[in-house]
């Protein structure tokens, strides 16, 4: 079994950063950060109190027994997505306005977490593996931030889920489909929507210190690459052209995540996102699609960052309802709102797995 650090480096370094000041109720950008020209600022203060009006939706729909309502409500999957856009925005469990808010995403993972190392409490879709990835991907962000009780929770719960996704990794299958995931622990075959959140899981996991084989991060790259169409720059779901509009970002991310900046291939699906994104809002699955673009666009920074986000912020700081919330397609309000208050902080960086890497330089 994987021992997951009380503490690295990495989270401590983080966990300073949080409770010394980050926590304000406008989004702050880092000092060092290069926000393509400084596009972010003209939107930071809107933003920012949207985000908060977004925060205090999530935790009026709140149940007693910590689900939500709407679509897939008590799934592992929805809760860990609201614990990770409270986080994404400097909020630590256990501190501030909405520490207590995150412990109970926290619980609820745990709560619902197999003696075989499974996350999922049953209200799934299509099958457990989309929800445990995310929830992983989530505890692993907050391990070593958390207080003792919970952290001796967390290290063996995240560890024996780690090994949920790396058995569902190599499970038999053929070539086209080696590398990813799909919804059920032994499926045979992948897409690269559920194999996103399992790298992720991986990635944030392996930065955390826990002993993720490298050869499985570079099988999910490649599973990655092969999505990706060549010489036009869009990634689909189960082959190259599937959902593309809300899958380019997706493969652009995990790319950019595991260490391949500015390739000629991230470079490719780049330009594509921008010249595509604005039919967006015709697509399928957008909300989930802008979560990707944004975060994928952040990576690269410079025109692609500054572009993109000229577009996002007023589009969808106009889209927010009334009760705080956005209406994400099938999945309801509660998914739509972590979804945009996520791509809404992506500037903050302060979800450890989504940091970018200030030593290169913005690609232009």
């Amino acid at each position: 079994m994987f021992r997951i650090p009380r503490l690295s480096r990495f989270y401590k370094a983080l966990t300073i950063v949080v409770l010394t000041g980050l926590t304000r109720s406008v989004l702050t950008l880092p000092a060092r950060a290069q926000d393509g020209g400084g596009v972010f600022q003209k939107y930071e203060e809107r933003a920012g109190k949207a985000v908060d009006r977004g925060f205090e939706y999530l935790l009026g729909v709140e149940q007693p027994d910590g689900s939500y309502p709407e679509s897939f409500g008590r799934s592992t999957g929805i809760s860990s997505l609201v614990g990770m856009s409270f986080l994404a925005k400097g909020f630590a469990p256990g501190q501030g306005r909405y520490g207590e808010a995150i412990n109970r995403r926290i619980d609820y993972a745990l709560n619902h977490t197999k003696p075989d190392g499974l996350i999922d409490c049953g209200d799934h879709g299509n099958g457990p593996m989309y929800s445990h990835n995310i929830s992983t991907l989530f505890l692993s962000e907050v391990s070593g931030m958390v207080d003792k009780e919970r952290q001796k929770r967390i290290e063996p719960a995240l560890g024996k889920a780690l090994q949920v996704i790396l058995r569902a990794q190599a499970c038999t299958k053929s070539p086209d489909n080696k590398g990813g995931w799909r919804y059920q622990p032994d499926s045979k075959d992948s897409d690269l929507s559920c194999s996103g959140w399992a790298l992720m899981a991986l990635r944030s996991a392996r930065l955390n210190g826990a002993p993720v084989p490298q050869q499985a991060i570079t099988d999910a790259v490649d599973y990655t690459l092969g999505r990706m169409e060549r010489k036009i720059g869009h990634f689909g779901y189960m082959d190259q052209y599937q959902h593309k509009e809300t899958l380019t970002g997706a493969g652009l991310l995990c790319l950019e995540l595991c260490g391949r900046h500015a390739t000629p291939e991230n470079l490719l699906a780049g330009e594509w996102i921008l010249n595509n994104h604005e039919t967006l809002p015709r697509a399928e699955f957008e909300f989930y699609g802008n979560y990707y673009n944004a975060q994928g666009m952040f990576q690269l920074g410079g025109k692609f960052w500054q572009r993109y986000a000229d577009w996002m912020y007023p589009h969808y700081l106009e889209d927010q309802n009334e009760d705080g919330s956005w209406l994400g397609e099938r999945y309801g309000r509660v998914y739509g709102t972590t979804m945009m208050i996520l791509a809404f902080t992506v500037p903050a960086r302060q979800l450890p797995i989504y940091q970018r890497d200030e030593r290169v330089d913005d690609a232009q």
